[in-house]
């Protein structure tokens, strides 16, 4: 992985170049400042303060050139990412402030997931200095974060199945000192029977696994943390089109979001005990796959009867959910790509929130403001579960006529959650389908950085 704490250091005064932040609004303004070969310079390029341009601004002598960057308004944290991405290597500071928020960007910019090519692009770090050195190590772990998340989703199915997300949730434990564990295969029968049923369609090199972390002290407040951890989704017998199945190498984008923000409480060590648990399976095809018309018996008691084998990410994360919720802990958050309804309703960058508590849902809602890591509220509304009703079992766990597809998967989920429990549901697309500065195509976290400035705005101050 990029090593991000070698792209931004404490500013102790040593040579940088400088970098300006102009608001369109305020560009004529400055403009008028700017000595003659800078106003030369910035005609030339046709810089007008616009979000995310920039110019070179010559100086007196050919090695004495700055920056100015167009920005919306300064602030958050992608204004310095396309600077970042686009500068030659060198060391530069901000003509005034710290960078706060943007540092991120300028951090996530210079990520480049190289894994299947055989030259990887080669660019000399771009280092950002700051006068608020006590954000360094935070904003180094954000970036972490999301770059696990991004690297995670890019990967192939081929070499990111149930096996190899358990390493990846290993190698997490194994840096923080957490405990893991996980059941898999035939073990699974008796106390996770939906993810079984779900994975055992698999070769037995790719064989369904249910893999938990444990850390922090027992006397703190319990959080858990649900990701659904679909390495490759066929849909099944219900069989996905060709279109449908090409970026479901990215339906574990929900355990990655999970694990990655498993690793910034553990790495910031905040004062709770933690639980992540992934269900991780493929949902593949062979005699032995689970059908349509099937009755799965879950964890929980309840009887579900398969209406679409293509809907089998609520299943996995029902079993999970149950565990999670035994333990009755203080606060319950789960990530998953579960719905392309979603998509449908929001579009890539909005993951939909769900949640059974008001304060919850407001405090995340604010939090995600902070970051502008931006979610939407949907409604658990209850009349729609008459939608998920069954002839035959308790609960069907996918309504037919195409209505409130998002809405009725969350309300399915919800019949796993124990009441009293604080729920969050994020559904995310944990994808981005066009570039933009500091998030390239490909992979991303959407949702996490929210669900991280929850938790540390929340539990931060307990810290004993």
């Amino acid at each position: 992985m990029t090593d991000f704490a070698s792209l931004i250091a404490a500013d102790r005064g040593q040579p940088a170049r400088s970098l300006t932040l102009v608001a369109k609004g305020d560009f004529a303004e400055w403009l008028k400042g700017q000595p003659p070969r800078a106003r030369a310079a910035v005609e030339a390029a046709r810089f007008e303060g616009k979000a995310d341009s920039l110019v070179i601004l010559p100086g007196e002598e050919v090695e004495a050139w700055n920056v100015a960057i167009g920005v919306d308004q300064p602030g958050g944290p992608w204004t310095l990412a396309n600077a970042a991405a686009k500068l030659p290597e060198g060391t530069y500071r901000l003509s005034e402030g710290p960078p706060a928020d943007a540092a991120l960007g300028w951090l996530l910019a210079q990520h480049r997931f190289d894994r299947y090519r055989e030259k990887p692009e080669a660019q000399g770090p771009r280092v950002l200095l700051t006068n608020d050195p006590a954000r360094i190590d935070e904003t180094v772990r954000l970036a972490e974060a999301t770059a696990l998340v991004r690297d995670l989703v890019d990967t192939g199915a081929a070499d990111m199945g149930p096996a190899e997300l358990a390493d990846a949730a290993r190698a997490v434990a194994d840096r923080h000192g957490a405990k893991f564990h996980v059941t898999q295969g035939d073990q699974l029968l008796e106390n996770y029977p939906m993810v079984h049923a779900v994975g055992r369609a698999a070769t037995k090199a790719r064989a369904p696994r249910l893999i938990e972390i444990e850390w922090g002290d027992p006397k703190h407040p319990l959080v858990a943390l649900v990701g659904k951890g679909v390495c490759f989704d066929s849909g099944g017998l219900d069989i996905k089109h060709a279109g449908g199945m090409l970026l479901m190498k990215k339906d574990m984008g929900g355990a990655a979001h999970a694990l990655a923000l498993a690793g910034l409480v553990m790495g910031a060590r905040l004062p709770v005990r933690l639980l992540l648990l992934i269900p991780a399976v493929e949902n593949a095809i062979s005699s032995d796959a689970f059908r349509p018309g099937d009755v799965l018996k879950s964890r929980k008691g309840l009887h579900v009867e398969i209406g679409n084998t293509d809907a089998e990410g609520r299943l996995v994360l029902g079993d999970a959910l149950t565990r999670a919720c035994e333990l009755e802990p203080a606060l319950l958050i789960d990530f998953a790509t579960l719905t392309g309804a979603a998509r449908v309703a929001l579009g890539p960058d909005l993951p939909a929130l769900f949640a059974n508590d008001e304060t919850l849902a407001a405090d995340i809602a604010a939090a995600a403001d902070r970051v502008a890591d931006p979610i939407w509220r949907l409604p658990l509304w209850q009349p729609y579960n008459e939608m998920l009703k069954s002839d035959v079992a308790d609960i069907n766990n996918a309504p037919g006529g195409g209505f409130a597809g998002t809405i009725t998967a969350a309300l399915f989920l919800e019949r796993f959650v124990t009441a009293s429990v604080p729920w969050a549901h994020l559904d995310t697309f944990a994808w981005r389908p066009a570039a933009k500065p500091g998030r390239p195509k490909g992979g991303d976290a959407l949702g996490m950085r929210a669900a991280w400035e929850l938790l540390r705005s929340r539990f931060a101050s307990d810290r004993d």
